[in-house]
């Protein structure tokens, strides 16, 4: 699995919140098994829009679309209790 470089803003939001360590070792996870249970990845609603999450910690979560077969692109960090 590969993931597609992200946006500076994205790379901003992650540092300042300190998560950029977390995010690393979770994007790890996932290139080598992006359905790993610790990820936890869930199909988002509604579900004909393809829009997956994977978790970063217990509060952030990475949003991402798949752009083929094995590329993604991860299009969103937030908060996940907002």
């Amino acid at each position: 699995m590969e993931i597609l470089p992200m946006h500076q803003d994205l790379e901003r939001y992650l540092r300042a919140r300190r998560l950029f360590k977390k995010f690393t070792k979770q994007k790890k996870l996932f290139i080598s098994s992006w359905r790993h249970p610790s990820l936890h990845t869930e199909l988002l609603e509604p579900k004909e829009m393809k829009i997956f999450s994977f978790r970063i910690d217990d509060k952030y979560r990475a949003i991402f679309i798949f752009r083929d077969s094995k590329t993604v692109e991860i299009i969103d960090i937030n908060n996940h209790y907002q």
